[in-house]
């Protein structure tokens, strides 16, 4: 009997042991022979700068594209602003994340060790459009002095933390000797570039900045109507959107997985339907290679406009 109720005891107290805190085991799926651990997903984020349907489109194939290369789980984490995409990198809930150029120079400034490790073939010349509604009577110029066209106008950027839709179109405006308060009333922000093209064309604002790409595919996808709306100025080019890393990854994934995340993206090719898929979407022939240091001029210029201490 004693040893019957040793045996009791022992069968209780063994499966609370297992569950006390600290003692958790490891998380693990069942292959049939042995289990295997479950590894901590790679989570990816984007800025919220289009329609957030088309943004869970394009990294929900993404993330499945990037988790069969790697090896590991990759889930993609959108957010509601800029500035939260911004936060959640720097506290650690996004691993990597597409940037505009701003948002990555900040994200970059406040984690050591963050990289830009890829950008679209296009985000070395990038280029922002102004767009004016037609009932305005503006119509298109080649130079920024043609700018003078748009005082006394109304003005809407997109997000205040935009680097196509609000940081250059800001930059090249002031550059041209034009000041902020020479719009008519306040200047607008429409939190996205899709709201942006809505408000001009509705005529809300009669005139908008928004990133180039975004207009061209909405106008080819047949979504803006060109009879109220238009383009009248296209800006100079800079670099923009960018892939940043955090560097701890490595601590989680291996020493080389920087590297590996990088091959991956690199590698997207448009010959490859699943692949072109990717690069469509993100309005792209192919991913090449950026660093740091390329962003220079959107740090200075986020510097000058207040947006970077």
């Amino acid at each position: 009997m004693t040893r019957f109720l040793g045996f009791l005891l022992l069968s209780v107290l063994l499966p609370l042991t297992a569950c006390a805190p600290g003692s958790a085991p490891s998380a693990s799926l069942g292959n049939g022979a042995e289990d295997a651990v479950v590894t901590q997903p790679f989570v990816t984020g984007a800025i919220p700068d289009q329609d957030p349907e088309k943004l869970q489109r394009l990294y929900g194939i993404l993330s499945d594209y990037l988790s069969e290369e790697l090896g590991v789980p990759v889930e993609y984490k959108p957010v509601t602003n800029y500035a939260a995409s911004v936060t959640a990198f720097r506290v650690g809930d996004l691993d990597m994340v597409w940037f505009g150029g701003l948002t990555g120079v900040q994200a970059r400034l406040q984690v050591p060790g963050a990289e830009a490790i890829a950008q679209r073939d296009i985000d070395a010349e990038f280029y922002s459009v102004f767009i004016a509604n037609t009932d305005s009577g503006i119509e298109p110029f080649e130079d920024s002095a043609g700018l003078e066209a748009l005082k006394g106008r109304s003005f809407t950027f997109g997000s205040e933390s935009s680097t196509s839709g609000r940081l250059m179109p800001q930059h090249f405006l002031q550059d041209a000797g034009f000041d902020l308060s020479e719009f008519r009333g306040e200047v607008g922000f429409s939190q996205n570039h899709d709201a942006t093209i809505q408000l001009v064309e509705a005529g809300t604002y009669e005139v908008g900045a928004l990133n180039e790409i975004v207009w061209n595919q909405r106008v080819e996808a047949g979504a803006v109507d060109t009879s109220r709306v238009q383009v009248v100025w296209r800006t100079p080019p800079y670099y923009d959107y960018h892939w940043v890393i955090n560097a701890q990854v490595t601590e989680r994934y291996g020493d080389d997985f920087v590297e590996r995340v990088q091959a991956a993206l690199l590698k997207l090719d448009p010959s490859v339907p699943e692949q072109a898929e990717i690069l469509d979407l993100f309005g792209a022939n192919r991913f090449i290679e950026t660093q740091n240091s390329n962003y220079s001029q959107i740090e200075a210029v986020g510097r000058q406009v207040g947006k970077i201490q």
